[in-house]
C-alpha cells in the first residue's frame, strides 16, 4: 500500500504552523506588519523550503519589498528557531516569497461582484421598461396577442 503522505509535506505542515508563530512573536522589526503564512514547499530532499506569505491590509508593493527583505534577512535567526522547536536532522534553507493568489482572488472576487450588480441593475431597467411596453399596448388585443394591422393603421 502506497503512503499518502510524503515526509516533505510532513515537514512542510509542521513548519508552517511553526514559522506562523515565530514571525508573529519572535521577529521584532517595525517595518514588517501582520505575516500570514499561507504556505510552505520544502524540496524532496529537504534541503529548501519555498515560503509563500502575505500581508494583512497591504497593498503598496514599496512596503511589501520592505517586508519581503526583512523576512528575508530574518530567515537565518528563523531556520535557528525552527531547529529547537522542530526535531529533524537539518532545517531546510528558508526562501520567503509574496504570494500574489489571495490578492488576486480579492481582485477577481471584486470584478465578480461588480459584473453581477451591473446585470441586476441591467435587469431591473429590462422589467421597467417592459412595463412601459405593456401599458403603451395599443395593438394588442382583450387577449395579450397582436392584431394585424394595415398600412394605414386599421385593424383587420
Amino acid at each position: 500500500m502506497a503512503r499518502e503522505f510524503y515526509r516533505a509535506d510532513r515537514v512542510a505542515d509542521a513548519m508552517r504552523r511553526e514559522l506562523a508563530q515565530l514571525i508573529q512573536k519572535e521577529v521584532r522589526d517595525p517595518r514588517l506588519g501582520m505575516v500570514n503564512v499561507n504556505d510552505v514547499e520544502v524540496s524532496r530532499d529537504l534541503t529548501v523550503a519555498k515560503v509563500y506569505v502575505t500581508f494583512v491590509g497591504e497593498d503598496d508593493r514599496a512596503v511589501i519589498n520592505t517586508s519581503m527583505e526583512v523576512l528575508n534577512k530574518a530567515a537565518g535567526f528563523l531556520r535557528t528557531q525552527l531547529a529547537r522547536a522542530i526535531q529533524i536532522r537539518t532545517i531546510p534553507r528558508l526562501q520567503f516569497r509574496y504570494d500574489e493568489t489571495s490578492v488576486r482572488g480579492q481582485e477577481l472576487s471584486a470584478l465578480i461582484d461588480k459584473a453581477v450588480k451591473a446585470d441586476r441593475e441591467h435587469h431591473a431597467d429590462d422589467s421597467s421598461d417592459a412595463g412601459e411596453d405593456k401599458s403603451a399596448g395599443a395593438d394588442l388585443d382583450a387577449d395579450g396577442a397582436r392584431r394585424a394591422t394595415t398600412k394605414d393603421g386599421g385593424s383587420q
